[in-house]
């Protein structure tokens, strides 16, 4: 009996267990329904106010510039990734929340301090003492500005000239840390990342932020890139520059920046190469949407599109030739210093081109410079094309050439070489009297009184010994026209920014027409004597030289090979107007100039495997190099007399490939420094273009292997 008893009280006991759990259930639905209804009614309207304020907004992060190559896809320039640490400032953020976000900030990182101004320091020195800053403002200062005579600003600028060196040494190191990440926080857009750090954030710097993020509004980590230059300073002065996170549009191109879209804080190029193909390098930024509430805080941000790195550009240049000209360069322009009988000397010049196409394979330039007493080489190959010199007889091919052009004389014309007297005019002559000779020996020679006895012939007046010469301004200008057609005394038209046409002598007194017919008048750039000699050396063709070989469009993928969408075809710029048969009578002329006894670079060339053709030049100039001590070391104030020694060149004659202008400035007369150049840097380019070919016709996988390897 009992048994029964108890089976069914535990009968009962389950269904009451089931209710009291149906119960609870019904209950918390019902809860749920009326908190729900109680919001909908009550509350409904506010949150679909607050809904409706919620905004979208884009911003546009930049992404890695595309790379730079040489002609044989050799990298000269890419780019390395940056740990980075950002922070996106939303609309609504106030100063004090950035002073507090940075002292957050500034426990985690360690932060450079070194570009915070004063001023910098005195808004600051504002924030951390409001109550110390009302009293730099003076009653007197208050009247004034209750009366408008002095506005807000001139208030706060009176503020600040108050604020004494003593008060601002109260800032801590760790005021100026939080100060430098503060600074980094206010010049960003709103709703743009701005850099903080890119540059030496360790792993524990990152790793700490990134823990910390969700105490950190506005604060991320990602990554960033810099410039990386494989090659050192090799060609680092035509290459140009970046700007730096930190340092945004060029403030003195910042209207045409903004109107294409840039922000204030992208980098650009800002100069040369990195300049000139901005628009190519850039590439196109990666959008974000930002969606944000009625307060401005981000609520959810969202790529739009990924965006894409910039195109890539390969350069005429060849790397390997461009670093052992450089390393020629230096070395012979340390070995005439040590000669100690060019105290003046401190750079020195070559461009090599090919004269067919105008690609600039090589263009160097070394200058020595004092850095704190120490005599340091530093690449200056942007001087072949901004700074411009007495060139010498070089340019007597010129001047041959415009005389034949205008029937003053005639190929094979002999003339008597004599010291020349003119009324009003130092002596002049060549540097010994050659007697009878004709145009190839006045060449091979570099006969200054033929040249001045063809440029007497051209503004058609007769020498007289002891008289006066009857020379216009009309003449000047038939040989200044002449010359332009090879690109002496106006722009080459090369591919890059802030090129010099040279200068123009100012006078025309007829002495200086004489001076002009050697090369001892008007100055060229290194570039312009390249472009010359190339025009000689092609037939009579000028070509605009070409920095640019092709654009290359960025791959997608690591191993998608690049398209190219622009190559680079030669540009004739004019055909100078000259028969062929006074051209090829020059190039007779400069190759005795090297390969024939007695000629000036015989010496040096002499046994020459490549059948160069050239002209050398000496300039008899003063010293107007920035060493202020040369300058004034003269008579009177009068810059010290030196000279500039020049050579130009092309190889093979029959169907030349390489050609050259080499400019040494402020050197000793006797020195063979242009000489030395030209030579070595011709053989450097005929050595590389055999190891090249016997890698290509050799089965040695070893020759091979050594080129791709230097190719890549």
């Amino acid at each position: 009996m009992k048994t029964n008893n108890k089976k069914e009280a535990k009968k009962i006991q389950v269904p009451f267990r089931l209710n009291m759990l149906f119960f609870s259930v019904f209950l918390l639905f019902s809860i749920l329904i009326v908190r729900l209804a109680f919001v909908q009614i009550v509350y409904g309207s506010d949150y679909r106010k607050e809904a409706k304020q919620t905004t979208d907004s884009v911003a546009n992060v930049s992404v890695p510039r595309g790379l730079i190559y040489d002609r044989y896809n050799r990298v000269i320039v890419n780019n390395v990734p940056l740990r980075a640490i950002t922070y996106t400032r939303t609309k609504n953020s106030t100063d004090k929340e950035r002073l507090e976000l940075a002292k957050k900030l500034a426990k985690l990182i360690d932060m450079p301090t070194d570009k915070i101004t004063e001023r910098d320091k005195k808004d600051f020195w504002i924030q951390l003492n409001p109550e110390r800053a009302k009293e730099k403002i003076t009653s007197e200062d208050l009247q004034l500005y209750k009366k408008q005579k002095i506005d807000d600003k001139e208030l706060y600028s009176r503020q600040l000239a108050r604020i004494t060196e003593q008060e601002l040494n109260e800032l801590t190191p760790g005021d100026l840390k939080v100060l430098a990440i503060k600074r980094q926080m206010n010049s960003g857009y709103a709703m743009t990342p701005q850099i903080i750090k890119n540059q030496g954030v360790t792993d524990k710097e990152y790793a700490l932020v990134s823990e910390n993020l969700d105490q950190l509004p506005g604060v991320d980590t990602t990554l960033d890139w810099d410039r990386n230059y494989p090659n050192g300073n090799t060609f680092q002065s035509i290459l140009g520059s970046v700007t730096k996170s930190d340092q945004g549009l060029p403030q003195e191109n910042l209207d045409y920046y903004l109107s294409r879209g840039y922000d204030r804080n992208d980098r650009v190029g800002k100069s040369y190469i990195e300049q000139e193909y901005e628009d190519v390098l850039q590439g196109t930024k990666t959008q974000i949407k930002n969606i944000t509430d009625g307060k401005g805080k981000i609520l959810l941000q969202d790529i739009i599109s990924k965006g894409q790195r910039g195109d890539d550009i390969s350069l005429t240049i060849d790397i390997e030739l461009q670093k052992q000209v450089e390393q020629i360069v230096e070395d012979e322009l340390k070995k005439e210093r040590a000669t100690g009988k060019s105290p003046m000397l401190d750079r020195a010049f070559i461009v090599m081109m090919n004269p067919k196409s105008g690609e600039v394979l090589s263009i160097v330039g070394k200058q020595i410079v004092d850095n704190h007493g120490t005599q340091e080489v530093q690449d200056f190959a942007l001087g072949a094309m901004t700074s411009s010199y007495a060139m010498g007889s070089v340019v007597k091919g010129a001047t041959l050439l415009t005389g034949f052009q205008t029937g003053a004389i005639q190929p094979g014309e002999v003339q008597v070489d004599a010291p020349v007297k003119i009324k009003g005019t130092p002596l002049k002559k060549s540097y010994e009297n050659m007697g009878p000779i004709n145009d190839l020996t006045a060449l091979k020679k570099s006969s200054n009184v033929y040249m001045f006895k063809t440029a007497m012939k051209i503004a058609g007046v007769n020498y007289v010994e002891g008289a006066p010469l009857d020379v216009k301004q009309k003449t000047f200008d038939t040989m200044r026209y002449y010359f332009s057609q090879f690109g002496l005394g106006v722009p080459t038209g090369i591919d890059l920014p802030n090129e010099s046409a040279g200068l123009k002598g100012t006078t025309d007194k007829p002495g200086f027409l004489l001076d002009f017919a050697i090369g001892q008048y008007d100055l060229y750039t290194p570039l312009q004597l390249a472009q010359y000699v190339s025009t000689i050396a092609n037939g009579g063709y000028r070509i605009k030289p070409e920095i640019l070989k092709e654009i290359r469009e960025a791959p997608s993928e690591p191993d998608e090979a690049a398209k190219v969408i622009q190559s680079s075809e030669p540009t004739v710029l004019n055909r100078i107007d000259m028969k062929d048969d006074y051209i090829k009578r020059v190039q007779e002329g400069f190759r005795e100039v090297m390969q024939d006894t007695g000629g000036t670079a015989n010496n040096v060339f002499a046994g020459d495997p490549y059948n160069p053709a050239g002209k050398t030049g000496t300039a008899q100039t003063f010293y107007d190099g920035p060493n202020m001590a040369w300058r004034k070391g003269g008579k009177g104030g009068t810059p010290l007399p030196t000279y500039n020694l020049t050579l130009v060149g092309y190889a093979p004659l029959d169907n030349p490939e390489i050609a050259f202008s080499v400019v040494v400035p402020w050197v000793d007369e006797n020195s063979r420094i242009n000489k030395n150049i030209g030579r070595r840097a011709l053989d450097a380019y005929f050595t590389l273009k055999k190891q090249e070919t016997d890698a290509l016709n050799s089965n040695d996988p070893t020759l091979q292997q050594s080129l791709e390897s230097n190719k890549s």
